[in-house]
């Protein structure tokens, strides 16, 4: 069972001395909820969730439509609004581009892309780059080299920039499909890159609901009994290990949206707090350039 939110008295003397004295906040952690000095006094001390999204926008599901092939959904959008949630979307750049705008309506509902992602951006969501043609990183290297690679990345990011007015901070590479010293490349342009490896902490790891695996036909990937309760087993999990903050990761899907129903309420009962994916990372000593 998840762990309800204690505040630990020693514990917080401790990051308060430690504080003064220059160590990292998000480095004490150890077995309760971290102390988020950062953030606001509603947010300290509280167990955190990011709601991130991939591959959008899909304008059907934002706001709740039929697809183009009929398949219906509820809004993503109203789901976020009622429940008081901002979250953060990593887009495909290519779908906000005018060359895209008759596909999106034959497949998303008669709405073109790039007003989904006007419609995240009026709302108070984020939106960050998720490169504008979604290449595996390994592949488009071997076809067309690193160089490619950093100019599509520039590519999202200038026409994110184009709705949002500002230049998106974070990059998640598709499939995290990306090698060390690239990452380097690519933070040293003033990226933070998107991760689920072992070699950073563990609160800044992405934790993929894997909720790709129960879209389509074959649901033989999807995990059993349900995706929301394989996604609170590993919150679980990860709280087992001392870890009470999480990056989640979801994709715009009619049955993601279904279970968020579920889970953003649950979470909430469980004493979660969820945080712009900025200040998430302020808050764990990440970057928020």
């Amino acid at each position: 069972m998840l762990h309800s939110p204690s505040r630990n008295v020693g514990a917080l003397c401790l990051a308060l001395a430690a504080g003064s004295a220059g160590v990292p906040f998000a480095s004490l952690r150890a077995g309760a909820p971290a102390f988020h000095p950062g953030l606001p006094a509603a947010t300290e001390n509280r167990k955190l969730v990011a709601l991130t999204f991939d591959d959008g926008p899909k304008p059907y599901v934002l706001l709740g439509r039929k697809s183009g092939a009929g398949v219906p959904s509820a809004s993503l959008l109203d789901l976020l609004d009622r429940q008081g949630v901002k979250a953060t979307f990593f887009v495909m750049g290519w779908r906000l581009s005018k060359n895209a705008d008759q596909q999106c309506r034959r497949v998303d509902g008669g709405v073109p892309c790039r007003q989904g992602a006007q419609e995240e951006h009026r709302r108070g969501h984020e939106i960050e780059n998720h490169t504008y043609g979604h290449g595996a990183f390994s592949l488009m290297k071997r076809r067309y080299g690193e160089e490619w690679i950093l100019n599509d990345i520039e590519k999202g990011s200038s026409v994110i920039q184009s709705i949002t007015g500002a230049k998106p901070r974070y990059l998640r590479p598709p499939d995290w499909d990306i090698w060390e010293d690239f990452r380097q490349r690519i933070e040293s342009r003033g990226y933070h890159v998107m991760t689920k490896s072992s070699a950073v902490p563990p609160a800044l790891r992405d934790v993929d609901s894997e909720d790709y695996f129960c879209a389509g036909r074959n649901l033989s990937k999807c995990p059993k009994p349900s995706d929301y309760d394989y996604v609170l087993r590993t919150l679980e999990q990860r709280e087992r290990h001392g870890v009470y903050d999480h990056i989640l990761v979801f994709h715009e899907l009619p049955q993601s949206v279904e279970l968020l129903s579920r889970l953003i309420p649950e979470l909430k009962k469980r004493g979660y707090t969820f945080v712009s994916l900025k200040d998430y990372m302020q808050a764990e000593g990440g970057t928020s350039k």
